[in-house]
């Protein structure tokens, strides 16, 4: 089977393999038949979440897609079939990493003309508006560079939520809204531990904040309804009362949204240690909101891969250890480790804002409390870390970005073991590490996301070195840590950079940690030659000189990142973010999206998802689900827009 679907512009669509998928029973079958049901009719929200047009372009685009007779050789066409896939992949008119506006290349008298060739009854007009009306208004939303121009703005000398263009917050409410807003309700409630503000829109009516929260019978309910409904139905073949608890309390929540019911939800999904079957669904990471308040929606389906999960049991068995020997003041770290999990899990779908692109890897839940009172779980997934292994390691990317033989052979000999390494230590440890000195869960404002996600994965290098990663057998070889160090440099320094448009700056908050602690490196270990960059046959490459001097500055960064992250140092964090992350280097730019096109390699990935069929008797009882690998991105996409769109196009 081609791990390889299709490539437009410069995205790849890949195929995950659902590995052991017939060693399941056909109880957990029809679980995961259930569950992945319910993970699908969430994807409308997160559309409308990225921006409020989303869904009026996304069905316009879609109808002119399906209804087209014209000449498909034309030049606009070919401009718009790429645009409609980078709409779909996206989840909306943003890229997701440089969180850019994606324009069309396509001319506005063809757009133009295709919607007004459609049946009136397909074009997603408003009540009451006419079509010529409906063009004034959505055709500036798609071309005008300027409006709507940046999803995520992180640049704290601006008011970043009017400046951003998602759909969390009302067109006329203010950063000061927003933080007076959630300052008043914590002291009103007298709790600073619950998320506040994680499931719903603030906007403003006559003048007065109100949220508008994601529940059934409040904004998002259509699609809600039918996620609670699968969930219901996910209900009736649970492996154990665990496992029916969460899924009970995850109704509840959907049903009240009521945020302490989430955490009760959260704490009885990370004493679910039994259950093969897992999965997440609901308002989770807030990566998409400029002052990470709000949550957007997501959900994975997985099941436990048990051979693979005593490898990462090792390391939750000794998350004591690791807490206890990590570098950070004694005052940050955890006295007692709680409930720390991790598994190896192989995805069965993947949805909303996990949906085309996935992580590798999560730790949840997100509050700090739950995570020293109650533990974290964590999960690496095998089959998507595959297929995304599989691009690297054959696309002729490590002979083109590598610098020298030496570098190439250790890459290729340990890379992909220390890549799911760094993976689990990331998600398992690094974000369930360190404790909090101060209550205010926002301190850190815009840079939360970079602040944190540069912990884990600081916490993750600093112990990828270490002597107990050999005594657990984690690896074989302690000079195995160097392919990773080297790569997390190059990625940091170089190669991340083909994810951005020329003359554009790090705006997403794993880019901005992973080039804060590269350039970091750099500038810190200058002086003492510890890494640098050198140019061959005018390309630029990574050197490292000295491995061990570079954990070293990593153990010195880890440490005062975890001090900024546990007093709230909003002016260092800020520091550290603008001075050695944003800015990029326009010359180095311009040379490594060259060298992608040259090698006609592709910066973003992500997948299909397979396609499942429940077999039933004569009676209509479901006796088996069978699982095939052989529909297109276009037509998933549009299956999708049918079967699963239940939002009205303007929320």
């Amino acid at each position: 089977m081609n791990h390889i679907v299709e490539c437009f512009d410069n995205v790849s669509i890949l195929r995950y393999v659902v590995e052991k998928w017939e060693s399941l029973s056909i109880n957990q079958k029809k679980l995961i038949y259930c569950l992945n049901e319910a993970a699908l009719h969430g994807r409308d929200i997160v559309f409308d979440q990225n921006n409020s047009y989303n869904l009026a372009i996304r069905r316009s685009l879609e109808a002119i897609y399906s209804k087209y007779v014209g000449d498909k050789t034309d030049e606009n066409y070919k401009a718009f079939l790429i645009y409609i896939k980078k709409i779909w992949f996206f989840n909306g008119i943003h890229n997701n990493y440089s969180g850019n506006k994606i324009l069309p290349d396509f001319s506005k008298d063809f757009f133009m003309k295709n919607v007004k060739s459609l049946s009136s009854s397909v074009v997603p007009v408003r009540d009451g508006q006419s079509l010529d009306d409906f063009l004034m208004e959505i055709i500036p939303v798609m071309y005008d560079p300027h409006i709507y121009a940046k999803k995520i703005n992180q640049d704290s000398n601006c008011d970043v939520i009017l400046s951003s263009a998602n759909n969390y917050y009302g067109w006329n409410v203010t950063q000061a809204d927003v933080e007076q807003f959630y300052d008043t309700k914590k002291k009103s409630i007298g709790t600073t531990s619950i998320l506040h503000g994680l499931n719903s829109r603030l906007v403003k009516k006559n003048g007065i904040l109100i949220e508008e929260v994601y529940k059934i019978g409040g904004l998002y309910s259509a699609a809600i309804e039918q996620i609670v409904h699968w969930l219901i139905e996910a209900s009736k073949y649970v492996e154990n009362k665990q496992q029916k608890n969460v899924i009970d309390f995850l109704i509840k929540y959907y049903r009240t949204g009521c945020l302490k019911t989430y955490d009760e939800y959260a704490i009885q999904w990370i004493h679910d240690t039994l259950s093969k079957i897992d999965f997440i669904n609901g308002f989770t990471e807030s990566y998409g909101d400029s002052l990470g308040i709000k949550a957007s929606w997501e959900s994975i389906v997985n099941f436990e891969d048990f051979e693979k999960t005593k490898m990462v049991k090792l390391i939750s068995d000794n998350a004591q250890w690791f807490e206890d020997n990590s570098p950070i003041d004694s005052k940050f770290k955890k006295k007692k480790v709680k409930g720390v999990t991790s598994k190896v899990v192989i995805a069965t779908i993947l949805g909303g804002d996990c949906y085309p692109s996935s992580p590798l890897g999560i730790n949840l839940p997100n509050s700090n409390w739950i995570r020293e009172n109650y533990g974290s779980k964590s999960i690496t997934i095998s089959n998507i870390s595959n297929a995304y292994s599989k691009m690297f390691f054959t696309s002729g990317f490590i002979d083109e970005f590598v610098y020298g033989c030496k570098e190439k052979k250790m890459i290729k000999k340990y890379g992909f073991r220390t890549g799911n390494l760094h993976t689990i230590l990331h998600e398992c440890l690094g974000h369930a590490s360190g404790s909090s000195l101060i209550k205010n869960t926002n301190a850190l404002g815009c840079y939360s996301a970079s602040i944190e996600e540069a912990r884990a994965d600081l916490f993750s290098l600093y112990y990828m070195f270490d002597a107990k990663i050999l005594e657990l057998g984690l690896l074989s070889d302690h000079n195995a840590y160097k392919a990773e160090y080297y790569k997390f440099l190059m990625n940091g320094i170089i190669t991340q950079l083909a994810c951005i448009k020329l003359g554009g700056k790090m705006e997403e908050s794993h880019m901005i940690n992973r080039a804060l602690i590269s350039n970091y490196i750099l500038e810190i270990g200058h002086n003492e030659n510890v890494a640098g960059i050198i140019k061959k046959s005018g390309k630029t490459y990574i050197v490292i000189n000295d491995y061990k001097k570079m954990h070293d500055l990593i153990s010195q960064l880890l440490i005062e990142i975890q001090r900024i992250k546990s007093e709230g140092d909003f002016n260092k964090a800020k520091y550290l973010v603008e001075n050695y992350a944003v800015c990029i280097d326009i010359d180095l730019h311009k040379e490594v999206l060259e060298r992608y096109n040259h090698l006609n390699i592709t910066p973003y990935k992500g997948f299909v998802n397979p396609v499942y069929k429940p077999i039933k008797n004569m009676q209509g009882d479901i006796v088996d689900v069978k699982i095939s690998y052989n529909e297109n991105y276009a037509d998933q996409m549009l299956r999708y827009s049918q079967n699963y769109s239940h939002l009205p196009t303007y929320n």
